[in-house]
């Protein structure tokens, strides 16, 4: 594909008789329009674009959204023009790629004039003349293959072109054909975790800007749950954490703090005070880089780690913005490991790898990787890489990227493959070599000199957002495969409901709920005047993972009517009831009822 970018004070069209048969019918604007202050997009779809049209449309889309937002534009042109190849694609093929195209800047938020293809046209155009008012770009679909190389458990590198992606795993085959080609992914269909996400009170907050979620009692728990478990995550590496806290604004006139926001790229979510320009964090970068250059640091501290749950700020488009997943204000656990060196830093970023993959497949899940890096890092470290890919098992994608762009040397972005077979970035770890200069971080090394450290960032669940997001799609497969639905028991919002059959085991069952409250196991009573079916069914509902049911047969004998969710029912003492939920509550966090013991006190129910 060929793109010849102008941007325009005002540029006008008109179709005047068809070029082709296969020309487009002209709709109902007639084939004409008139713009003003566009980005006016020549573009010449070539016959090598039909071997991977959507890897070249997300390309060609990338392009033009980065143009439109550097001159200051939120209106593009998509304008067929079959001048600028020799070598063009078939009509409908090209059609198809423009329609793409279209849609595709629509996603990110512009709005799009598309004129007809297959006519002659009159048109004018009044280029607003400065440097990048006028600009060419090529995009070729084999450029794909050659960004990107496979590991292999055996610490091999194939060239992508090279690689039998046949016999590789399907979820690995589903990451190439998605982040490579841009091929498959969904296809309109709901996903169902959204229904979940309803289910548990996470919701978007409609009297904020868009992108913004409000949690409910039930969500408030999971994520304060999460923010917890991601503390025992980084603690349990081996090494000093500091839990910190701090603000979530930064004044972009600071120089480190302008060129951190430059290399992060053009989503920053900036507001305005005064004469000041102040940018909200994407992460607990900033934060944690403005406190860490007035420590005094030893290389006899290092490694340690700095951890804080920032709440984070990204200005993604509206057509990208996805409940739980894709968010404008989200959650991120942010570890942040200080390193003497790139080898020590290495090691240490071994342990985390290693915790990632831990957590993730103590949620039921595995990632499949996308190693981001240089060639030269690649060419330097190969027996470092191999013992990555050793751990996960499965290849591994690497993604080239070019020298000295990026502050790290290598980024890693662990992907699950969801209930539509979409790749989703959850957790990550990046080896920065770059920002504790910027920063003026320093520590003392043996001799006494100031040396910089180097800073692994990562995030080992990812964000609470995310990581909730995934338990709610491993739930979506659950139920696929006919299974029901579920939530680990340590985030389950209530763990045990108690239903009295009648009024005269009210009494008792509060007794028994208030003893697994006193215990650290969040259990509630459904006192409602409905039938035990009803409330029993409400339960499974909401997921409970343990449900009691306490008749007069029940309190006369001093047992629990125990009913699993993932099955069976059982007679059992209160006492052996709390062993097992004990058991498997181990090493995870705890916190109490988020809402009234009785559900009779709830409003909605």
């Amino acid at each position: 594909m060929k793109l010849l970018l102008i941007h325009a004070e005002k540029f006008e069209f008109e179709a005047r008789q068809k070029a082709l048969e296969e020309a487009e019918e002209l709709g109902e604007s007639g084939g004409r329009a008139s713009v003003e202050n566009a980005l006016v997009c020549f573009t010449t779809v070539e016959s090598y674009d039909e071997a991977n049209p959507a890897w070249v449309v997300a390309r060609a889309a990338e392009e033009i959204a980065s143009v439109a937002e550097r001159v200051g534009v939120k209106r593009v042109v998509v304008y067929p023009y079959a001048h600028l190849s020799p070598d063009l694609a078939r009509p409908r093929a090209a059609i198809a790629m423009l329609k793409m195209l279209a849609s595709a800047l629509e996603a990110r938020g512009f709005e799009v004039v598309r004129a007809p293809f297959g006519w002659y046209k009159r048109f004018t155009v009044a280029c607003v003349g400065h440097p990048l008012a006028e600009l060419s770009r090529t995009i070729r679909p084999t450029e794909a293959a050659e960004e990107y190389a496979v590991l292999t458990p055996e610490g091999e590198v194939v060239p992508l072109r090279s690689f039998d992606l046949a016999a590789a795993p399907e979820d690995f085959r589903q990451l190439v054909r998605r982040e490579v080609y841009g091929e498959g992914g969904g296809g309109g269909e709901e996903p169902r975790y959204l229904e979940y996400c309803r289910k548990f009170g996470v919701e978007w907050e409609p009297f904020s800007d868009i992108g913004h979620m409000r949690y409910g009692p039930e969500a408030a728990l999971m994520i304060d749950l999460l923010a917890e478990y991601a503390w025992r995550c980084a603690t349990s590496l081996g090494i000093p954490v500091f839990r910190v806290r701090g603000t979530n604004m930064f004044d972009l006139s600071v120089p480190a703090v302008k060129q951190h926001a430059d290399l992060f790229g053009d989503r920053l979510y900036t507001v305005e005070v005064g004469q000041k320009k102040l940018v909200l964090r994407y992460a607990a970068c900033h934060q944690q880089f403005a406190m860490l250059k007035d420590w005094s640091i030893s290389y006899r501290h290092l490694p340690f780690g700095v951890f804080e749950v920032a709440d984070s700020y990204r200005l993604e488009q509206p057509g990208e913005l996805l409940l739980c997943f894709r968010l404008r204000r989200f959650l991120m656990p942010d570890l942040h490991i200080l390193t003497r060196d790139l080898e020590e830093a290495k090691a240490v970023s071994l342990k985390v790898h290693a915790k990632i993959y831990e957590e993730v497949r103590k949620a039921g899940r595995d990632y499949v990787s996308i190693y981001n890096l240089t060639r030269s890092f690649l060419a330097e470290n190969r027996d470092y890489l191999a013992r990555l890919a050793a751990m996960e098992g499965k290849p591994a994608l690497l993604h080239f990227v070019p020298e000295g762009k990026y502050y790290w040397v290598i980024n890693v972005e662990y992907n699950i493959i969801d209930q539509l077979g979409r790749p989703r970035e959850i957790g990550t770890f990046q080896i920065d070599v770059g920002n504790a200069e910027r920063f003026g971080i320093t520590y003392v090394d043996e001799s006494g000199a100031r040396r910089h450290p180097v800073i692994i960032h990562t995030a080992i669940i990812g964000s609470l957002e995310r990581y909730l997001y995934m338990l709610f799609d491993t739930a979506a497969r659950e139920e696929a495969r006919g299974g029901k639905p579920s939530l680990p028991l340590w985030l389950s919002p209530i763990q045990v409901r108690v239903i009295p059959v009648s009024g005269d085991q009210l009494g008792v069952a509060l007794e028994v709920a208030e003893k697994l409250n006193a215990a650290g196991v969040r259990a509630d009573v459904d006192d409602r005047d409905e039938s035990v079916a009803k409330r029993v069914r409400d339960a499974e509902v909401k997921w409970v993972p343990y449900i009691v049911v306490l008749g007069p047969r029940e309190v006369e004998r001093g047992v629990l009517s125990v009913r699993r969710r993932e099955g069976g029912v059982s007679e059992m003492a209160l006492e052996e009831l709390l062993a097992e939920i004990e058991k498997r509550l181990e090493g995870y966090p705890r916190a109490p009822l988020p809402m009234p013991l009785r559900v009779s006190a709830r409003p909605g129910y």
